[in-house]
């Protein structure tokens, strides 16, 4: 299946009769894709009232935002799909002026996710509707690779209905055959393409580093280098419990700055920061992720221990549905302060608990409170 043919899971989240729509994301989970996946949805292909631009093009450079938006609108224009909003300056007062101008214009735009669209945005953050498109889930891989449309589910079905939700996916789908699959190169859709999958990962990561971090957030390009090798240490020591003093020294930069780097590398989803409730940035967190566990291959430097995917894994599906914190001294991860996790190897039975569920890595379990790490792959 081709990408620009798989629905993903956002197109059915978003309320269309908005007229100022930020799609947010991380470079290379298909923002581009699903602003032609919409205009295919929705517009016939020689509808000229729905026009793809892409700002990083040279004609923005002599023509601003506006005057297009005047154009199109005067062509009988009415949505307008706006790629790679970050690239134009002021950006966000040219989509502001676009908004009061043409009322009858809707803008669809897309941006990375560490740009700030609600928060501490004077010109659009009143008007803006923001969503984030992540990687695709488990639950996605499958549907693109195999056209079989399954459904997601809750994180109150998953732990409540487990065994039943088990036994009818395994009716429709090798789960075995796709899941080690998408470990390895299932949450990006380079796998779409013939191109060598790490080396894509590799190149995109590095974009992210130089742009979604330096150029978004203004750091001086001398500064990259630090910020490579932070994200190389925390790599290959995930899943850790950061020593910010020493990370300081291996980098050559304040406590302060591994703070704030740490929390530039989480906002571009290269890493993904646990605390324990009622904490959060600027403490240190208590533990440190990879974003998803495509990233943890490329990147380490030995084969990367199952434990440590099991668990970048069940963090990374179930923070897009839930509040993710890390657990007691039992388990792992605390979601939505009502469920406690604990990450296994080993599939046997459990004692049984009312809130504290085991997930164990394997096709199917016993016992009520023994989960099934994929089935957490079907939040979304």
């Amino acid at each position: 299946m081709q990408p620009t043919l798989y629905r993903r899971y956002l197109m059915d989240k978003i309320d269309w009769s908005d007229r100022l729509i930020g799609i947010k994301g991380t470079r290379g989970v298909g923002k581009t894709t699903f602003l032609l996946q919409y205009a295919k949805d929705n517009f016939k292909e020689c509808d000229r009232r729905c026009l793809y631009i892409n700002l990083n093009n040279f004609y923005f450079t002599e023509c601003s935002l506006v005057d297009f938006a005047d154009k199109f609108v005067s062509m009988g224009g009415e949505t307008l799909l706006v790629d790679q909003v970050f690239k134009y300056p002021e950006w966000s007062q040219e989509l502001r002026k676009c908004y009061d101008l043409y009322p009858f214009l809707k803008i669809i735009f897309t941006g990375s996710s560490v740009m700030k669209l609600k928060k501490s945005n004077q010109y659009i953050g009143e008007l803006v509707h923001s969503y984030n498109l992540y990687g695709f889930s488990f639950r996605e891989y499958i549907g693109a690779i195999t056209n079989i449309e399954l459904p997601f589910f809750t994180i109150n079905q998953i732990v409540s209905n487990h065994q039943a939700l088990v036994d009818d996916i395994l009716k429709q789908v090798d789960i075995e055959r796709y899941f080690t699959d998408y470990i390895h190169h299932g949450y990006y859709p380079f796998f779409f393409e013939k191109r060598n999958y790490s080396e894509n990962l590799l190149k995109t990561m590095n974009m992210m580093l130089e742009v979604d971090i330096l150029y978004i957030q203004q750091i001086e390009q001398s500064y990259l280098s630090k910020i490579r090798k932070l994200f190389y240490i925390l790599a290959i020591q995930s899943p850790t419990t950061p020593n910010v003093s020493q990370l300081s020294l291996d980098c050559g930069i304040s406590r302060a700055t591994v703070m704030n780097y740490m929390k530039y590398l989480q906002d571009a989803r290269l890493i993904n920061m646990l605390y324990k409730q009622d904490c959060g940035f600027p403490k240190k967190p208590d533990m440190i992720y990879m974003n998803n566990t495509n990233i943890m291959f490329p990147t380490k430097r030995t084969n990367v221990e199952r434990g440590a995917l099991n668990e970048t894994f069940f963090y990374n599906q179930v923070s897009v549905a839930g509040s993710v914190r890390k657990g007691d001294h039992t388990n792992q991860f605390s979601v939505n302060d009502t469920y406690h996790f604990r990450i296994e190897l080993e599939n046997k039975k459990y004692a049984k608990s009312h809130d504290h569920y085991v997930v164990v890595d394997a096709l199917q379990t016993k016992g009520a409170n023994v989960i099934p790490l994929w089935l957490f792959g079907f939040l979304y």
